[in-house]
Order: C-alpha cells, then sequence, then structure tokens
C-alpha cells in the first residue's frame, strides 16, 4: 500500500503568492465598501465615510496604497 500524498500536497508551505492575486487592478471600480475592508477596518458608516472622503481625494489609487 502506498504512503505518497497528491503532487498538490508536497508543494512548499512558503511558496510566494503571484503578483496577479496580490494587487487589485488599476482602473476598475473601487467601492468605499472595498477600501474600508482592505484597511482592515470594520464596516461602519463612520468608516464607510471616511473610505468615501478618501476616494474622492485619491480616486482609485487610495486602495492600491493599502495593498501590498
Amino acid at each position: 500500500m502506498s504512503t505518497s500524498q497528491p503532487a498538490a500536497s508536497q508543494q512548499p508551505e512558503d511558496r510566494a503568492t503571484p503578483d496577479r492575486l496580490l494587487h487589485a487592478r488599476t482602473g476598475t471600480d473601487v467601492s468605499p465598501e472595498d477600501l474600508v475592508l482592505a484597511s482592515g477596518k470594520d464596516l461602519t458608516p463612520h468608516t464607510i465615510e471616511w473610505a468615501k472622503r478618501k476616494l474622492a481625494a485619491e480616486g482609485p489609487a487610495a486602495l492600491e496604497k493599502l495593498l501590498p
């Protein structure tokens, strides 16, 4: 009886995540909720208003500044 594991489970745990999964696409619609969640804050009326002001001032680039 073989004890080998499927190939997918043998990959190292410390492999890098591809950039396409880490960064938002520039030029896409960014909602205030997206910005709040990317900042690690809870969705509250106060944080959504903060995000609206930030998006009005910086546009979609506001989200890029928060992501790695």
